[in-house]
């Protein structure tokens, strides 16, 4: 019998990067631009309509090992200031986890300073909030590296 349980959490991550907001915003917004940081040369299959009800895919893994899927859906683009969107994690064919997402873009200087909140469900411990704020931290740094 599977023990069920679910865990919820909320952190929020800030970064600040040497770019107006127009191009911070724009590499979250183009299946080209977003392919440079978001996701892991493992992936098998990458799609990305973004609009307000249009929604994103990544699904891969490593070789032989748990395929892992991100479906997401946005709620709302306010260009240049404001991302919302909600997206579910799968191992498998298991759900990990759900979660509500919104990403704030703020001039800072010359630059832009980045707000990221998640509210999290993680499922029968197939994640935590600690390792998913570690890989959403990892995601925002590459995304700096992107940036350049």
């Amino acid at each position: 019998m599977t023990t069920r349980s679910a865990e919820h959490a909320t952190f929020v991550i800030e970064r600040t990067y040497d770019a107006p907001p127009a191009r911070v915003f724009a590499a979250w917004s183009s299946r080209e631009a977003k392919s440079r940081w978001f996701g892991a040369p493992d992936v098998a299959a990458y799609t990305l309509d973004f609009r307000v009800g249009g929604g994103e895919s990544n699904r891969g893994g490593p070789h032989e090992g748990t395929v892992y899927t991100y479906e997401s859906t946005y709620h709302e683009i306010v260009p240049d200031e404001r991302i919302v969107y909600s997206y579910s994690m799968d191992a498998g064919e298991t759900r990990i986890s759900v979660s509500v997402a919104t990403v704030e873009f703020a001039p800072a200087g010359g630059g832009t300073k980045l707000t990221l909140t998640e509210q999290g469900v993680f499922l029968d411990e197939g994640d935590t909030p600690a390792v998913r704020e570690g890989g959403t931290k990892a995601l925002l740094d590459a995304l700096g590296a992107a940036l350049g």
